[in-house]
């Protein structure tokens, strides 16, 4: 078989062929007729490529048929289009599946850092071993208010944002441990419980909550999430169910994963709120309803939106054509 011959003698039908994969719009009996003439293309390149190989009739073939399979098979869908799946559906159902975890978390926090707060500045000792007293005395009236204005507000909100969203997000990402999560937020609340304890020692624990409720209610909020979508992961490795344990893993992974995204976010509008209300010179009650407020609508995002697409079916997931065709499983 001369693949010249070839060429000649489905010149007509390659054509047809290309004419049909350009068009615009294709009517159900041009689909079909696409779909048969692609066949016949690819018998034909099978065709040459047994004779003679890879040649300038081949590599036409091939040509012709990437075109028809693109048609076919559709390009790529922008990535845009999954934006408002994203914040409407995934992230907010990935929230809500942690919404217990992170209540028990919160809980837990304030319990350590209270415990530590009262213990440490109950005992004049442990309020000793932190520093000397003129030390400690700097730290409680002049240090601990200076730290949120000794800086330009941009650059100061600018890195406790990038800070707490690396935090948040190697609690998510290495969540998998079951440690590293339990660990961070340990540290925290102790290390919280401990600049509480020196401000209470001074006599200065209404200035303590009135500087870190307005960003705090938001961003220890964020980090508690953080710790519960971790260990949610973790437990799913742990406890897989009836799947196999790397596709339950792969799962939580995937739903869990995208609460880092959604972080990252609410973490940048508690650094807006540290750097540019908490140092103003404003009414107390103004600066803590701005950080109330900030709360409130991460909560009902979480919660109320999170709620309407969990009775939707969402998990957080990705659909399964981006995930993969799920194995079944019995039970």
């Amino acid at each position: 078989m001369d693949p010249d011959a070839l060429a000649a003698a489905r010149r007509a039908e390659w054509e047809r062929l290309d004419e049909l994969s350009r068009a615009h719009r294709l009517s159900g009996r041009e689909i079909d007729e696409l779909v048969v003439r692609y066949r016949a293309a690819a018998a034909d390149l099978a065709e040459v490529k047994t004779v003679a190989g890879r040649d300038r009739v081949a590599d036409h073939i091939s040509t012709m048929l990437a075109r028809a399979r693109l048609r076919l098979t559709g390009a790529s869908e922008n990535v845009l289009r999954h934006v408002p799946r994203f914040f409407v559906d995934q992230l907010p159902a990935a929230l809500y599946r942690v919404r217990w975890t992170t209540l028990i978390i919160a809980i837990a926090f304030v319990a350590i850092g209270a415990l530590v707060a009262f213990w440490i500045s109950g005992d004049p000792a442990l309020v000793a071993s932190l520093g000397s007293q003129a030390q400690l005395e700097q730290y409680a009236q002049n240090d601990f208010t200076n730290y949120y204005s000794e800086n330009p507000a941009a650059v100061f909100a600018g890195t406790v944002w990038t800070n707490n969203a690396w935090i948040a997000a190697q609690c998510v990402l290495f969540g998998v441990t079951g440690i590293w999560p339990l660990m961070v937020l340990v540290q925290n609340a102790v290390g919280v419980g401990t600049a509480a304890a020196v401000m209470l020692a001074f006599d200065r624990g209404d200035v303590f909550l009135l500087y870190i409720l307005p960003h705090g209610f938001l961003e220890l909020t964020s980090i508690f999430v953080a710790g519960a979508a971790g260990l949610q992961i973790f437990w799913a490795w742990v406890a897989p169910g009836p799947r196999k344990r790397s596709a339950a893993l792969a799962h939580a992974g995937r739903s869990l994963g995208t609460i880092a995204i959604g972080l990252v976010i609410a973490l940048a509008v508690a650094g807006l709120v540290e750097g540019f209300v908490t140092p103003q010179p404003w009414p107390w009650p103004l600066k803590l309803g701005i950080g109330a407020g900030a709360l409130a609508l991460f909560l009902a995002y979480m919660l109320v939106l999170g709620r309407r697409a969990h009775r939707r079916g969402e998990t957080g997931d990705l659909d399964e054509w981006s995930a993969g065709t799920p194995t079944l499983v019995a039970g």
